[in-house]
């Protein structure tokens, strides 16, 4: 039902029967051998075994049914942990984040736990990458746009790809290279780099596109890749480039980019999707948080709008790590603001073309949408928000809303709470003019609290705003079945349909 709560199931391949299952907030299953596997458990509701308040993850080895605890013990709450296998299959890395913006690199033998012991970290963020002549991981210290470094046995750090002019993405190792992923303006680019560092080349996509899922075996990578137009493409890598599969959405279509001027003087970038020819209608998304990077990606749910005649903008504010670590933290915390007003940014530059102009956002970027609401109704001739984070003085006492603390700031510390009631979107709802707001949630949702938009839904009734309410009785905050998602996207279309197509 779209909710963060998983399944794990171990099936037997020769009798296609299911001989394991786990079930909770679980996930990030790394197999020791062919009886055994790790997983990480984040702890939603109760304390963990060492008896650390929620929310909080440990990591536990599977062996015959029973579960030990094997990492994380003593980790504060809000504290969280990936599993990251090794391409030689011998080492394991592990990361402990601390927020978005924070986190640590352990590493050791995969068979051996007891063995993992801190290699690397500080009040920035670092990836993994691999195991080869010691610890690979990317590095966002110094100007935060990302180096590879080797951290080795004794502890020694030496950079093997220094900071570019674009952000370092993710990077692996296939034979004597490294195929490292950049963002170019928020696309995906290779460059290709001996195991020493040495640049070799650089391979661009077209059209501009996103990779994820890239995965490699030392001999061998794979990646997916997808655009506006490009549902998929599986790619391997090893000596060239090659398509393994692929699927298109042709037609008479365009992806152009623009820069627009935020308040201060920053540039803001976002990508346009429309046929050749097109209405003045625009469907601006955006999400500004988190260190999330809004790249090109194939949405189904927006083909409809793109052949009615609109225009489909994607917006890289400040908050995302398009443009590196800082970018991220220049929409942090007490500069919040900022997203909003890079948003604000690209829809005056629309309306001042004559469009007419929704915004849509979900989650984090529903707080965006309604946020720009309250502050600049004048800028919206609609407004569409789901799933949203609402209310910035409670936030952190529903579900998991602690663990955004990092990103947001306390609002248990009154320095933290007034920046914060500045802009919570549901303290500032005010007796004016609003556009037609569709609020759209579920009540399954057990990441972000329905009662963000309920309330939010009931503020804005009570001042008469136009505001209409969809709740969904069977989703979660990441989605549903596909038939639940299809209904949504199509009462979503419909509300665009009667406030913007007039």
């Amino acid at each position: 039902a779209g909710s963060d709560e998983q399944i794990i199931r171990v099936i037997d391949l020769d009798s296609i029967e299911v001989v394991d299952e786990i079930r909770g907030a679980v996930g990030n299953l790394v197999w020791v051998d062919e009886d055994r596997f790790y997983y990480v458990k984040m702890f939603r509701r109760e304390k963990t075994p060492d008896g650390v308040n929620p929310p909080a993850s440990r990591v536990f080895l599977r062996e015959d049914g029973s579960d030990t605890m094997v990492f994380g013990e003593g980790l504060p709450r809000s504290h969280f942990i990936y599993l990251h296998e090794t391409s030689a299959r011998d080492r394991i890395l592990v990361r402990v984040s601390y927020g978005w913006a924070k986190s640590t690199l352990y590493g050791g033998r995969l068979s051996d736990p007891f063995t993992w012991t801190r290699v690397y970290g500080g009040d920035f963020v670092v990836k993994p990458v691999d195991y080869f002549d010691g610890y690979l991981a990317v590095s966002y210290d110094g100007d935060g746009l990302g180096k590879l470094i080797r951290v080795r046995e004794d502890g020694s750090v030496e950079s093997i790809v220094s900071e570019s002019e674009y952000p370092l993405m993710y990077a692996v190792i296939v034979g004597d290279r490294i195929l490292a992923c950049y963002l170019a303006n928020a696309s995906s680019v290779f460059r290709l780099f001996k195991t020493s560092g040495e640049p070799l080349n650089v391979i661009e996509f077209y059209p501009p596109g996103s990779v994820y899922s890239m995965h490699s075996n030392r001999r061998e990578a794979v990646f997916v890749y997808t655009s506006f137009t490009v549902p998929f493409r599986l790619y391997s890598f090893s000596d060239t480039l090659r398509i393994i599969d692929e699927a298109v959405f042709s037609g008479d279509y365009v992806i152009d980019e623009g820069v627009v001027e935020s308040y201060d003087g920053t540039r803001v970038h976002f990508f346009t999707f429309s046929k050749k020819k097109h209405s003045k209608v625009a469907l601006v998304y955006g999400y500004g948080g988190f260190g999330k990077s809004l790249t090109p990606k194939f949405k189904p749910q927006i083909m409809p709008f793109i052949q009615k005649g609109g225009v489909y903008v994607v917006v890289n504010t400040r908050g995302g790590r398009e443009y590196g670590e800082k970018w991220h933290r220049e929409g942090m915390r007490e500069k919040k603001q900022n997203v909003f007003e890079d948003f604000k940014a690209v829809l005056k530059f629309f309306k001042e073309k004559g469009y007419r102009v929704a915004a849509i956002g979900v989650s984090n970027g529903g707080l965006l949408v309604a946020a720009v609401l309250t502050q600049s109704p004048e800028l919206l001739d609609a407004a569409l928000i789901g799933y949203p984070v609402i209310d910035m003085l409670r936030f952190h006492k529903l579900y998991i809303g602690r663990a955004w603390i990092p990103e947001y700031g306390d609002p248990d510390d009154p320095k933290d709470a007034e920046y914060l009631l500045k802009y919570s979107p549901y303290h500032n709802v005010r007796k004016t003019k609003y556009p037609p707001v569709l609020i759209f949630t579920g009540l399954h949702d057990d990441r972000v609290h329905p009662g963000h938009a309920l309330k939010f839904v009931a503020k804005l009734k009570e001042i008469e705003a136009p505001v209409y309410l969809r709740v969904e009785t069977r989703s979660g905050h990441s989605g549903a079945a596909p038939e639940i998602k299809r209904r949504e996207a199509a009462d979503l279309l419909a509300f665009l349909e009667k406030t913007l197509f007039k």
